[in-house]
């Protein structure tokens, strides 16, 4: 019997692929130690891996803007055609002034706010009586006065833009910014 060389190759071709196609078929081998922990560790006590980071702190950074706003206030009201700081402003004066002495290096603008009613000058007068009011309430309880700006935006920079008297509450203020030093 004569094989041609051609024949053979073939054959020799399908075998092979026959053999690759077998090998790919095959099962993977179960790994009976999966779920166990590594060798050297206790047997009857299931591997678990190690615990990711723990919870993440969102509190703010203490001496930052954020703290500030967060844990002090950075807002006073004002009554009607009046910078006499109120009763209710007190505390959130008394807490600022507690955190700018024990952040010396931190200073601060006081922006004086009005309603929309009265005229411009008027409104630019009283919210610069206002953001002094506050200024000598911080002075008073130990600021340094170096440390505060003032500045009176009038009725210009409403918080609410309504035309009720909530928003009109709410747009005679006191904010105190910090300008430098805090993180």
């Amino acid at each position: 019997m004569r094989f041609n060389t051609q024949s053979v190759m073939r054959l020799a071709l399908v075998v092979v692929a026959a053999a690759s196609l077998a090998a790919c078929a095959t099962k993977p081998k179960t790994n009976p130690d999966a779920g166990q922990p590594p060798q050297g560790g206790i047997p009857d006590v299931p591997y678990r891996p190690p615990a990711g980071p723990g919870a993440v702190d969102t509190r703010p950074i203490p001496g930052s803007t954020q703290d500030f706003i967060i844990n002090v206030g950075d807002f006073v009201y004002f009554d009607l055609d009046s910078y006499d700081v109120r009763s209710d402003a007190m505390p959130v004066l008394d807490a600022q002034a507690a955190w700018l002495r024990r952040y010396p290096n931190v200073s601060i603008r006081i922006e004086g706010n009005c309603d929309e009613r009265g005229t411009r000058e008027y409104n630019l007068a009283l919210g610069s009586r206002r953001s002094n009011a506050v200024k000598d309430y911080l002075v008073s309880r130990g600021v340094s006065p170096s440390r505060i700006m003032t500045l009176s935006n009038g009725k210009e920079r409403p918080i609410n833009p309504g035309t009720d008297e909530e928003a009109y509450q709410q747009n005679r203020n006191g904010q105190t910014i910090i300008t430098s030093g805090g993180m």
